[in-house]
Order: structure tokens, then C-alpha cells, then sequence
């Protein structure tokens, strides 16, 4: 199961947001992107704090690895939300995310993702069986 973008959707997917979504390259000594990955900002209100108002997390979204691994993408978007001023950093367990998460000291998380895709008919799935992006 996939999606097919439209030039529009891509544009709004893949590039940039100030303060929505933050997309990242990595280019070859030639100039030539290798690598990719972006996470989006989902902020959260605290409520009852006299010292926070906001909890700032990022989240996980599209990565696309060449020449470097998965998990080297990955500590670099956990570096670079840390220079972003993020809280927390979250992504899925779906996929092959797993060999990654636990690598990188990603903590488990409290609840579960249920997908529900109308007028679909799918076999059961375990979570290294899917890689769909849903926000």
C-alpha cells in the first residue's frame, strides 16, 4: 500500500514549514543528495505548571537512507530537534524502525495506534509489516 503524491502534495509534504515541518538533506562531496529525512512539530499544552506552558515534540515523518543507515539518519534528526528546542522526539514502531529505536535508547510508549482505512480489506498486520505515514 502506497501513496502517489501529487506535485502539490509533495510540496507540502517534503519541504519545509517554519514551524511545521523540518526537512533535512544529505548531500555527497559532488553535490549530490544521498540521503533524506524530516520530523514535524506537534506541540503539546501543560496544564497545571507554573513553569511550563508547552512540551515540544517532534515526531518522526519520512526518511529516506543511501548512503548513510537509517540509524545515522536518525541520531542526526535527535541532534538536530535538540537544536531545534524539542522536548521529546517520537516515532513509530512500524516498519524496520525497531532495530533503530532500540539502538538509539528510544523509550516505549504508553499506548497504541489503531488505523482504521474505510472500505479496505487487509490480513493482519505486525508492526514491522507496516510502513504507512499517517498524521
Amino acid at each position: 500500500m502506497r501513496q502517489v503524491f501529487t506535485y502539490e502534495e509533495v510540496v507540502r509534504t517534503f519541504l519545509p514549514w517554519e514551524n511545521v515541518i523540518y526537512s533535512f538533506v544529505v548531500q555527497d562531496t559532488e553535490g549530490n543528495i544521498t540521503d533524506f529525512f524530516s520530523f514535524y512539530n506537534l506541540p503539546s499544552q501543560i496544564l497545571k505548571s507554573d513553569k511550563h506552558t508547552e512540551l515540544r515534540a517532534a515526531y518522526c515523518y519520512y526518511f529516506v537512507p543511501k548512503a548513510h543507515t537509517v540509524e545515522q539518519l536518525m541520531a542526526d534528526a535527535l541532534v538536530i530537534a535538540k537544536q531545534e528546542n524539542f522536548d521529546v522526539f517520537n516515532c513509530l514502531d512500524i516498519s524496520n524502525n525497531a532495530g533503530f529505536l532500540e539502538n538509539l535508547k528510544f523509550g516505549p510508549g504508553d499506548g497504541n495506534l489503531h488505523y482504521y482505512l474505510y472500505n479496505w480489506r487487509a490480513e493482519d498486520l505486525q508492526t514491522k509489516d507496516i510502513g504507512i505515514i499517517l498524521v
